[in-house]
């Protein structure tokens, strides 16, 4: 590793800049238990079925990060598991979303939301356009049948060899999601679309907590997993989402956040220090990126490939693959340069330009010299210049 003057304090202190508000916390949670409450109502037309409302997504995860534009609208994924034996024996995949959004509907009527119900391919979307823009995303699902979880059991196997106790806790989390997309989803079919965003935060969890103690305290809340400690690895990923949103803004080509976040669990290396993780992070990302297909793998569901977009044709005009190297060049160049200056004025430009942040300067002055860094700081980066890109699998 390069000889590198870390400057401590200030990544904590950008990190702590990350943050969602906690009246935007609390205001969340509010809403996930409002749903939850609604579907376990008495006169629930689930009122005697074993219904499971989850978060997922980067809230579950606890790498959401407060928004550049205050103005931008908030969001969280969740799921609705409707837990009906043999279900798929009896019903369709559009059946499933319907009883669900009826269920939706009545919510948003009897809750004064003026927002209609939206349909997406796979979830509903309820708008709140009050104090806080924000919406749900609600996605229908049903567990995996026992015959599916022993398929799905050995592909995991196959594919990832993990160790027998996280492999089998991931199998038990896995579901079946509906999509209007499928040729089927008007007919009854044991051939549903597989997901796992509850095995993926048992998967992010086993890696967050590889020998990683660097913890940062903050109020616990739940049902939904607003960790009452950070880690290091969650940490890292909201500052390089805070530097891949500087960069790109609300562009279409900007680099999407679970591959962001997949890549970075994938290389963490259980660090114990902020500085010494990013560095890390950073070098080894690229390697996780195949040059065969899949290029990310879901890393649990190895028939997903994060990067499928790439090489479509909207992908190629977007040219997703160039923008997601160039930006992890330009955040290895900017987290570099802004650990090894020794000048406030530097230290000050980058973070204001590269990461939209105003440090107190009383910090920035007890870390860095007021005289200017004679070195050249290089804060741009050709479009696509020559890169090796490791072959993980």
């Amino acid at each position: 590793m390069p000889e590198t003057i870390y400057k401590k304090g200030v990544l904590e202190e950008m990190i702590d800049q990350l943050d969602l508000p906690e009246y935007v916390v609390e205001k969340t949670i509010q809403r996930y238990k409002s749903l939850g409450e609604w579907f376990n109502r008495e006169n629930s037309s689930f009122k005697d079925v074993d219904i499971n409302i989850f978060p997922q997504g980067s809230f579950a995860l606890g790498t959401t990060i407060k928004p550049i534009n205050e103005q931008e609208e908030y969001d969280l994924d969740m799921g609705c598991k409707v837990n009906i034996p043999n279900f798929k024996s009896s019903f369709t995949q559009k059946q499933l979303k319907e009883m669900v959004g009826t269920e939706l509907e009545s919510y948003r009527v009897a809750k004064g939301i003026k927002q209609e119900l939206e349909e997406k391919h796979r979830c509903w979307r309820l708008e709140y356009m009050d104090e806080i823009k924000f919406h749900l995303d609600i996605v229908p699902c049903v567990p995996l049948n026992i015959d599916k979880q022993l398929v799905y059991k050995k592909q995991l196997e196959d594919a990832f060899k993990y160790e027998e106790f996280l492999n089998k806790s991931v199998v038990g989390a896995a579901i079946n999601i509906t999509d209007d997309r499928l040729d089927n989803y008007t007919t009854i079919s044991e051939d549903w679309n597989i997901s796992n965003p509850e095995g993926y935060m048992k998967w992010f969890e086993s890696r967050m907590t590889t020998g990683d103690f660097g913890l940062y305290n903050r109020s616990s809340i739940t049902p939904v997993p607003i960790y009452s400690r950070k880690t290091i690895l969650q940490r890292c990923i909201q500052l390089l989402k805070r530097h891949r949103d500087n960069m790109f803004g609300e562009n279409d080509s900007k680099p999407i956040s679970i591959i962001i976040t997949t890549l970075a669990a994938r290389a963490y290396n259980g660090e114990l220090n902020l500085e010494e993780a990013m560095v890390n992070l950073l070098e080894n990302m690229p390697k996780y990126i195949s040059l065969s297909i899949p290029r990310v793998p879901n890393p649990v569901n190895p028939d997903e490939d994060f990067t499928d977009r790439w090489e479509t044709s909207e992908g190629k005009k977007l040219d997703l693959e160039g923008n997601f190297k160039n930006w992890l060049l330009q955040a290895k160049v900017d987290f570099t340069n802004l650990l090894k200056t020794t000048s406030y004025e530097t230290a000050s430009l980058i973070l204001n330009n590269k990461f939209s942040l105003n440090i107190d300067n009383s910090l920035l002055n007890k870390k860095y010299s007021l005289k200017d860094d004679k070195r050249s700081i290089v804060t741009s980066l050709p479009k696509n210049p020559p890169k090796p890109w490791g072959d993980a699998y």
